[in-house]
């Protein structure tokens, strides 16, 4: 069953990071030793979904990001992700979203997402959790001064508190090039409720924050030492590294949680980088 699981993870990563090519099956059958014979059922069994259909939705996410988080014209975001015209991909992305891309973009919400992407997600969470490969490093982590907005609600509507955020952070001429981006996180979505779920969208700043319309304010990270990991690839798998440090690394160091929320620096985000080779640092405060 591990090497089951570890030939699906692989498929999706060949996948994932093929996404503007036509995927060629061939090729992807021996890239993860699988008989093209029998491929088309097993992924079916495997993920409930034919292996096309799966090329499909990960497209399908990809251009979700690229409509809240890049001002490319739909049609282009079509293009890109192998519809020839904006009506097939509104089709497409209606079923999946129950949003068109237009309303999405203006008000994106993950939730009707959750189910269908579920097998990919399981997916991950077991590889990460048969294999935990989180090599930890302690490091002094330096006072930074950073200015968020707070998210205060839902998980899933994250990403409209991400927009304003992006948006103001623009206006301030603030991009990530030359301003560290990190995430407070204060909640585990999974076992807090969704009206109390609070998460922080930052960057650092060289100068206070005045009082402005999209209710960014002013923060600081104390100075103090750190244990941090280093995570690659998407955030479907991030919890499971941060319950990693919370429980079997924290259990067996002499070290306890400081009074400071867990971290993240995007060191590169998406859609400068792939969604696979986005880069992650989680700290996590000790004393």
């Amino acid at each position: 069953m591990a090497k089951d699981r570890d030939r699906f993870t692989d498929v999706v990563t060949y996948i994932e990071a093929n996404l503007d090519e036509e995927i060629d099956l061939d090729k992807l059958c021996q890239h993860v030793n699988l008989s093209k014979f029998h491929f088309h059922r097993q992924c079916s069994i495997y993920f409930g979904i034919s292996i096309m259909a799966l090329v499909r939705l990960l497209r399908l996410k990809r251009a979700a990001l690229q409509l809240a988080f890049r001002g490319d014209k739909i049609i282009n975001i079509a293009i890109e992700n192998g519809y020839e015209s904006h009506e097939g991909f509104s089709r497409a992305f209606k079923k999946h979203f129950d949003k068109s891309p237009f309303e999405f973009r203006k008000k994106p919400d993950w939730t009707p997402w959750q189910t269908i992407y579920e097998p990919v997600l399981m997916l991950r969470i077991k590889n990460m959790n048969a294999d935990p490969d989180c090599k930890v490093e302690l490091i002094d982590f330096p006072e930074t001064s950073i200015a968020v907005l707070e998210h205060r609600g839902a998980p899933n509507l994250l990403i409209n508190t991400i927009q304003a955020f992006i948006q103001w952070r623009k206006i301030n001429h603030l991009p990530p090039r030359i301003s560290k981006t990190f995430n407070l996180v204060y909640d585990d979505p999974s076992s807090t409720e969704p009206e109390d779920y609070r998460f922080d969208i930052g960057c650092s700043t060289p100068h206070v924050i005045d009082v402005n319309e999209y209710g960014v304010i002013n923060k600081t990270i104390p100075a103090g030492k750190c244990a941090v990991v280093r995570h690659i690839g998407s955030d479907d798998t991030i919890g499971e590294v941060v319950n990693f440090l919370y429980s079997k690394w924290l259990d067996n160091s002499y070290f306890e949680a400081r009074n400071f929320p867990l971290f993240f620096e995007r060191v590169s985000l998406f859609p400068d980088v792939p969604e696979s080779e986005m880069i992650t640092d989680i700290y996590l405060p000790i004393a």
